[in-house]
This record gives C-alpha cells, structure tokens and sequence, in this order.
C-alpha cells in the first residue's frame, strides 16, 4: 500500500522528519516495515502550509521518494508548521502524478493508505454520488481521490469527521450492494491548515498501522541537545504509518475505529462511526 505521515507543531524543516530520521519517511518509501509493500515507490507527494489561512503548497512526482533531487532541495528549503507527506505503493490505478497523493481542494489536502475492494465495480456509483460543482476538479483516477471529493461533499470543509464518518458510510453500503464484503481499509488525514484530521478505520476491524507521538515534552526530556526536537516545541504533534525509529518509547498505535483531531495543542480522540447519509 502506501505510507504517509502528517506533523503540526513550530515551523520545521521538511527535511527533519523526511530524511534526518533513521527509519524517516523516505526510508520507509524503500524499507516499509509495518506496510502490505516494502517498497512504496510509485511516486510521492508533499502538501503543506506557510501560513493557517493559505491555499497549502503541494509538489508531486511519479519519481521514487529516494531518487529525487529535487525533492531532497526542496525539502532543506521549506519550513512549515503543518505538512502532510505520501509516498505510494499504487493498486488499481497508474503511476501518474494526479495519482499521487495529497490530493488538494482550496484549503484542504488529503492523503490515504489503503483501499476499496474491487473499486473498478463500484467506482461509477460513486463518482455520480459526488456533488457536481466539485466533480469537475477531479483528476486522477484513484480510488483515494473519489474517497477526498465524496467527503467534500458530504461537509467535509464544515465538519470534518461526520462527513468521513458520511463518505465511509457510504463507500461501505455501495460495495455491500454490489456483494463486496469487507470494502474499505483506510488510515487517512485531512488537513485545512488550521486542524489536522486523522482516522484509522477499516470494514474488517483490520485497519493499516498508524501512530502518534505522545509527547514532544517527554522528547525535549530525552534528548535536550537534540536541535530537531527543540525546533518542533513542546506542542508539536506527528501522526505516522510507522514509528520514526531513532525517536524510541514515544510513539502510541493509534486504536482502530478512532478520529483524531488536531488544532494547535489540542489534540482530541474519539470514536469513528460510519453513518450512511441518508
């Protein structure tokens, strides 16, 4: 499948979390540990913001993570106190870079890992289900972009867990219609800038791995001569695929069926529920 990993803290080198970190994100695009694939190299993405109220950057390639220059330049180059970062191990669709993740709609980014089962016989029924003013901006082919757009329209932008609670509701009751059982698996992450919305859930109780730090003031304690971990503040929060290895003892698996929301340094936990939208 795919790993990614979303942070929210002080303003930080992307290259801190990307590259510097023993088993970081780019390591793991080579060496997943924890993921369906070892290797996730069918392309990567970056999305992240400078400011809260700004439309987020986002860069994008088919190129493995590990092998581009461009993406090692960029990331020395930007700091930002919120970023969300995908590398894809791709399944029903091509390597093409609107296949790559975060996918962007004005303020929000969106990244998954995951699935719909058989996607190529429910994927009609649900592109029609998405609202027409947004179905234009549609680009790819993925079954993680129709996921972004049907939560748009179920309000994502408005409430953000109820309508991921409402489009996973939703995928589930097409497949089932269609005889597929067990349809989606899913970690994913939402962000608008201001809040940063994450959810690990899947039909099986059987969901991809997820973690969050639990404390970057635990981390200032452990390693106070460590400038990457000063920089990030006591505030700072990381949701991964899989724990960032040279930081031990610090990292929790994040429950199955469960939404976390992140604004600032509150950080709230709560159960996620499917609802089909009526």
């Amino acid at each position: 499948m795919c790993r990614w990993l979303a942070y929210s803290g002080n303003a930080v080198q992307l290259e801190t979390v990307l590259f510097r970190s023993r088993h970081s994100l780019i390591d793991q695009s080579l060496h997943s540990k924890l993921g369906a694939t070892t290797t996730n190299g069918d392309g990567f993405g970056l999305g992240w913001y400078q400011h809260p109220h700004d439309i987020p950057y986002r860069y994008r390639s088919i190129q493995p993570a590990w092998n581009d220059r461009n993406l090692r330049e960029l990331a020395r180059a930007v700091s930002a106190p919120m970023f969300v970062a995908h590398v894809r191990s791709a399944t029903h669709t091509p390597v093409q870079e609107t296949n790559c993740h975060p996918f962007r709609h004005r303020r929000w980014i969106f990244a998954h890992n995951g699935l719909i089962q058989s996607f190529p016989l429910v994927r009609r029924e649900l592109l029609v289900a998405i609202e027409p003013g947004r179905f234009s901006a549609l680009e790819g082919s993925t079954d993680s972009e129709v996921m972004f757009y049907l939560a748009m329209t179920f309000g994502l932008e408005h409430e953000p867990v109820p309508a991921l609670e409402r489009m996973a509701g939703f995928v589930e009751a097409t497949a089932r219609r269609h005889g597929i059982d067990d349809p989606l698996n899913m970690t994913v992450c939402a962000c608008d800038g201001e809040q940063m919305v994450a959810v690990r859930y899947s039909s099986e109780g059987n969901s991809r791995s997820l973690f969050h730090s639990t404390s970057f003031k635990h981390l200032h304690e452990l390693y106070p001569d460590d400038p990457r971990i000063a920089a990030a503040g006591e505030d700072a929060y990381l949701i991964v695929s899989e724990p960032l290895v040279d930081l031990p003892d610090v990292w929790a698996e994040v429950p199955e069926a469960t939404a976390i929301i992140v604004r600032g340094p509150q950080v709230e936990y709560r159960q996620f529920v499917p609802v089909t939208p009526q």
